[in-house]
């Protein structure tokens, strides 16, 4: 699933390329996609003649502000892929689900193979009634810079396993499997330690991996695994796999210290980590 790195990166590419926009027509191919209104009418009808005024990111959701005080909600879901596509002569490819073509020129396509992804319409009121999650998100590490010291009280407040921690969308908003092993890694933290267990030095480590990493990660246009799902709005994987120290590596050689990355089981998915630099 993309994380706030790729969301992120996706967010700064719609802010350039639709941001102003009117939307001219609406095409639904995949009715799952859009399974929070009635048919494609409805969705079509509460887009169509619309300006695209604002774009921004709530953890892993995109919200598209609207003329008249809608909003576009769109999630990725696994698989999903907004892209931008110059016009109805570019291929289409076969998993794409909505349509959305612009009174100047250019289309942006949802497409979707596993279809956990959705796109729907909204008034801002309703919002975090449709999307409850949205109410009791955690702070945004990329958005909500704090103290350590503030941090820390964070921690102390919710004694949990870190990874597990990192993962709660309603401490942290955005971070999921891949970068929690990664900011855990740069800490030299293991994923089993509790959080009201550490020092000070270690929280201000943390706080420092937490915001290094992911920031590194939107520089780098976000993460691209084996299966390459994860495409920009431009359809071009991103880079960061390749500076991933643990994720994904299990039996590798550790990049600081040359010992075996090893992989465990939390909470049903898998973690990796090097247990010679995290402890």
């Amino acid at each position: 699933m993309p994380e706030l790195p790729e969301v992120e990166t996706i967010r700064r590419d719609l802010d350039k390329e639709v941001v102003t926009r009117r939307i001219k027509t609406v095409e639904v191919m995949g009715k799952r996609s859009i399974r929070r209104h009635k048919n494609g009418s409805e969705f079509k009808t509460r887009l169509e003649g619309k300006r695209v005024a604002s774009i921004r990111r709530a953890g892993k959701y995109l919200l598209l502000g609207l003329d008249g005080d809608d909003v576009l909600v769109v999630h990725l879901g696994m698989s999903g892929q907004l892209l931008r596509a110059k016009g109805p002569k570019d291929p289409v490819d076969k998993h794409t689900h909505v349509i959305i073509t612009f009174t100047q020129g250019g289309q942006l396509r949802f497409v979707d193979p596993r279809t956990f992804g959705e796109m729907f319409v909204t008034g801002t009121d309703e919002l975090t009634s449709q999307v409850p999650e949205l109410a009791h998100l955690g702070f945004d590490p990329l958005e909500d810079v704090m103290s350590w010291s503030r941090f820390g009280q964070l921690l102390a407040e919710r004694p949990t396993a870190l990874k597990t921690l990192l993962m709660d969308q309603k401490f942290v908003a955005g971070i999921g499997n891949i970068y929690s092993d990664e900011i855990l890694f740069a800490a030299g933290l293991r994923y089993d330690r509790l959080s009201n267990s550490l020092s000070a030095q270690e929280i201000r480590r943390l706080y420092r991996a937490m915001v290094e990493t992911l920031t590194e990660a939107v520089k780098h246009r976000g993460s691209s695994l084996a299966d390459e799902q994860y495409r920009d709005l431009y359809g071009a994987i991103g880079d960061y796999q390749g500076q991933h120290q643990v994720y994904d590596r299990e039996g590798q050689a550790c990049r600081r210290c040359r010992n075996a990355v090893v992989k465990v089981k939390v909470n049903g998915r898998s973690g990796f980590l090097c247990e010679h630099c995290q402890i």
